[in-house]
């Protein structure tokens, strides 16, 4: 077989962020079932720029996941055009196109007699990439979903936790570098923590490489926090509103929609502002194998009860009291999973989620493979929630001062007073 090269070119959006995704868009696409009066998806148009995340989320029975389906063909839609970089996706067999989509599902789906490695060079393989540089995708990979190659390469899936084993499923996804990646109810089989931890790494990931992602979910804060936009279906996966999260909050299109969204000012607020918009503390700070005499001086001198570890590539792997490091010659680590840690693009409702659940009442917060950025702390959150509303409520008095004296209703409107 030939070797195929599957990855697609890098182009810049107008931020300079790389994009490696492609453009979808749906044309009247309807699926209608034998024998059922109703479609389960009844012309649905919508356009998924290259390189966002879209959340498509709506009620049990809405058509979200039989949308999704069909954009990899795994249901036949029973009309319509689904373009692919404005290709019709017809135009090659659906066991081709699928090669070119990543999917991602609930739990993985890992193959359970092969090894992590084999589960994630799978699509190479068929591709007939060379043994060589299927290994290095697959290291490359795995560290970029937190899993140290090493470790888990030759592991089986019955030996990895759930969470484990659904990072090793997105790796699968990316692992021939498709424009586009499918994703349904990716983490609804974890565990809340996980499930925060998870959903970070994602966008973390998504930060680093642009791919197009479509993402199936219930929840509507997932689809706040995931996506660039989102699509909210109502029954025969018909548009309820098509927007980014802030406006779907800020003005809801109906009733539907703000039922279904259902959340208050101040929810909203921690909904979609993020951890990077404060300034994170910068407590004192060793690497894996210094010294602990100096770091404990350090960390005295600047009143700090604990010190955050770094490894070599300054990723966050311990966070131990001082108490903990006394007695010891040198700085220790433990292995990163070990550790609780807040992605930069993380909300500050999964800040307070965290740091209500740590130790420390505080959170270490991460970049770009996992590099380390600094802590946030309790203070910090409520201040600025706290500053939020003081900016509003003055915004909101600016405005009635701006009003003029004598402004009345126009004619043949009548005034609420």
């Amino acid at each position: 077989m030939t070797e195929t090269n599957a990855s697609t070119s890098e182009v810049g959006d107008d931020s300079g962020r790389k994009i490696s995704g492609a453009e979808l868009r749906l044309e009247a696409v309807s699926k209608r079932y034998p024998g059922q009066k109703v479609s389960a998806v009844e012309s649905l148009s919508l356009t998924i720029p290259a390189g966002e995340i879209v959340a498509f989320v709506g009620p049990s029975g809405c058509g979200k996941t039989t949308s999704l389906k069909m954009i990899n063909r795994l249901i036949e839609p029973t009309s319509g055009t689904i373009l692919l970089d404005g290709e019709d996706i017809r135009k090659e067999s659906a066991t081709s196109l699928r090669r070119k989509i990543g999917y991602v599902i609930q739990g993985g789906s890992l193959f359970p007699h092969m090894s992590v490695a084999t589960n994630v060079g799978v699509v190479p393989k068929m591709l007939g990439w060379k043994a060589d540089r299927i290994s290095a995708r697959v290291d490359e990979l795995l560290d970029l979903v937190g899993l140290d190659p090493d470790r888990y390469r030759d592991r089986y899936p019955r030996e990895l936790s759930g969470g484990q084993q659904q990072r090793v499923g997105v790796a699968r996804g990316l692992a021939a570098d498709p424009p586009v990646i499918l994703m349904d109810e990716p983490f609804g089989a974890v565990d809340p923590i996980t499930r925060q931890r998870l959903q970070d790494e994602l966008i973390s990931i998504q930060r680093e490489l642009g791919k197009t992602i479509v993402c199936v979910t219930h929840d509507i804060d997932e689809a706040i926090k995931l996506g660039d936009r989102i699509l909210i279906l109502q029954e025969g996966a018909k548009i309820a509103q098509y927007d980014t999260p802030e406006n779907i909050l800020a003005a809801p299109a109906n009733d539907f929609v703000a039922d279904f969204v259902g959340a208050g000012s101040t929810l909203k607020q921690l909904s979609l502002t993020r951890v990077r918009s404060l300034e994170l503390g910068k407590p004192t700070m060793a690497h894996v194998g210094d010294d602990t005499g100096p770091v404990l001086a350090r960390a005295e001198e600047a009143g700090d009860a604990a010190i955050v570890v770094l490894d070599d590539r300054e990723r966050p792997v311990a966070w131990p009291w001082l108490r903990q490091v006394r007695g010891h010659d040198k700085v220790r680590g433990m292995p990163r999973e070990n550790l609780v840690t807040l992605d930069e693009a993380a909300t500050l409702n999964d800040a307070l989620d965290t740091m209500l659940t740590a130790t420390h009442s505080k959170a270490i917060v991460t970049g770009d493979r996992d590099r380390y950025l600094g802590v946030i702390d309790f203070e910090s959150v409520t201040e600025h929630m706290r500053q939020t509303e003081r900016d509003a409520a003055e915004r909101v008095e600016q405005a009635g001062h701006e009003q003029p004296e004598d402004s009345a209703a126009p004619a043949g409107v009548e005034s609420d007073g």
